[in-house]
C-alpha cells in the first residue's frame, strides 16, 4: 500500500477524532475506540482483513447455485433433523451460509454457494410454525472456480454430505474448471491424485448399479475397491448390472429377500460374477489294497497295480517290500501273459 494511501487512512481516522487536545486527555475510552477504528480502517485498506457483510434474509429470495455440491431435492426432515433441532434450541441460525449477490433477477437477490441444508431447514421452519426465523448469509464476490473450492472446503469436513454427492461435484468440476486435467484439480484442492481418483470412480458408477442400494448416498469411496474391479471386464459388468436390476426389482416389490445393507448388496454383486464351483469328479472306486497288490507265497507285497485301462497297465514295483528279484520276475511274467500275450 502506498504512503499516500496510508496517509489518507490516517487522515480519515484523524478526522473522526476531536481536535480538542483536552478532550483527548479527558477520555481514554474515546481514544481507545477511535484508535481501534483507525486500526480497522488501516487493516481493511491493506487487505489483511476481509470484510464480508452478513445479513438476515428471507430464504425465498435465495436460489441454490446450479453447481452446488448437495442434492437439494434429496433433502428432507430426516436428513435435516439435527439442524432443525439446533436452530429451534438456539432460536436462530448461528453459522452463516455463503452467498453471491445477484443482479437482474427479479425473483432472487442471492445465490447460495454453501448452505443448501441451512436454506432448506430455515425455509421448512418458516413454513412450520417459526415464521420469524430468517436465513443468515455472508455475502462474497466469487468466481465459479472459487465458489467450487470454498463449497468443497466447507463441506469436506461435514458428515452430512455423502461421498456420492461430493464425487459427482468433483466430476462436474473436472471439466468445468480444470480442462479435464486431474492433476491440476488435485493440486488446486491440495489433495493427492489417488484421493481424487477414488471420488471420480465413484461418480462414474452407472445409475443402474446405484439402484441396487436402498440408499445410494450410503456408498463410500471405501467401496470403490470392491465395485470397480467387477465392472471393468465387460462380461462381468453385464452380470453385475443384471444382478443390480434384480435386487432393485425385489426392493420395489417389497420382497424380504432383497439385501438390506450396503455390505449385503456388495456381497450379492460380487457373487454374481463368480463362476459356479465345479463339483469334483468322483474318485474311481478302489477295489482295495489286497485286490491290487501282487504278493509272494509268504505274503510279501512286491508289485502294486495302480491302474488298468484300454491303453495299458500302470504299476509300481515295491522294491522295499522284502521280496526277491526272482519273485518280482515271476510276477511280471504273469502280468505280461495276462495283458500282453505272446502271438504265435
Amino acid at each position: 500500500m502506498s504512503s499516500k494511501n496510508l496517509g489518507f487512512i490516517a487522515d480519515l481516522a484523524a478526522g473522526v477524532e476531536a481536535p480538542d487536545k483536552s478532550a483527548e486527555r479527558g477520555s481514554r475510552l474515546g481514544a481507545g475506540v477511535l484508535s481501534g477504528r483507525s486500526s480497522r480502517l488501516a487493516d481493511l485498506a491493506s487487505g489483511s482483513v476481509v470484510d464480508n457483510p452478513q445479513q438476515l434474509v428471507d430464504p425465498a429470495r435465495c436460489r441454490i447455485w446450479e453447481r452446488h455440491n448437495r442434492d437439494y431435492a434429496a433433502l428432507n426432515r430426516d436428513r435435516c433433523n439435527d439442524l432443525i433441532e439446533s436452530i429451534i434450541a438456539q432460536g436462530k441460525q448461528e453459522v452463516p451460509a455463503i452467498v453471491r449477490r445477484l443482479s437482474g433477477d427479479p425473483d432472487y437477490d442471492f445465490e447460495v454457494i454453501c448452505g443448501a441444508r441451512r436454506h432448506w431447514t430455515v425455509a421448512w421452519l418458516r413454513a412450520n410454525n417459526y415464521p420469524d426465523i430468517r436465513y443468515l448469509v455472508e455475502i462474497r464476490s466469487l468466481t465459479d472456480e472459487q465458489a467450487f473450492r470454498i463449497s468443497d472446503l466447507e463441506n469436506r469436513a461435514r458428515e452430512d454430505l455423502s461421498d456420492v454427492e461430493r464425487a459427482r461435484d468433483y466430476l462436474r468440476a473436472l471439466d468445468l474448471y480444470y480442462d479435464g486435467k486431474q492433476k491440476n484439480m488435485a493440486t488446486r484442492l491440495n489433495q493427492s491424485e489417488a484421493w481424487l481418483s477414488r471420488y471420480l470412480d465413484l461418480a462414474r458408477f452407472p445409475e443402474e448399479l446405484l439402484g441396487a442400494f436402498a440408499d445410494p448416498f450410503e456408498l463410500k469411496i471405501s467401496h470403490v475397491g470392491t465395485l470397480k474391479p467387477i465392472l471393468k471386464p465387460q462380461e462381468k459388468r453385464a452380470l453385475v448390472l443384471a444382478e443390480a436390476a434384480r435386487i432393485a426389482q425385489l426392493r420395489r416389490e417389497g420382497n424380504a429377500e432383497a439385501p438390506a445393507t450396503v455390505p449385503d448388496v456388495l456381497r450379492a454383486l460380487v457373487a454374481s460374477t463368480e463362476a459356479p464351483i465345479a463339483k469334483p469328479k468322483a474318485a474311481p472306486k478302489k477295489t482295495g489294497l489286497e485286490a491290487s497288490v501282487i504278493r509272494t507265497e509268504t505274503g510279501t507285497p512286491i508289485v502294486r497295480i495302480d491302474r488298468t485301462d484300454r491303453k495299458g497297465v500302470s504299476l509300481t514295483l515295491l522294491c522295499k517290500g522284502g521280496g526277491t528279484r526272482a519273485e518280482v520276475d515271476a510276477a511280471l511274467k504273469t502280468l505280461l501273459d495276462q495283458h500282453w500275450p505272446e502271438q504265435g
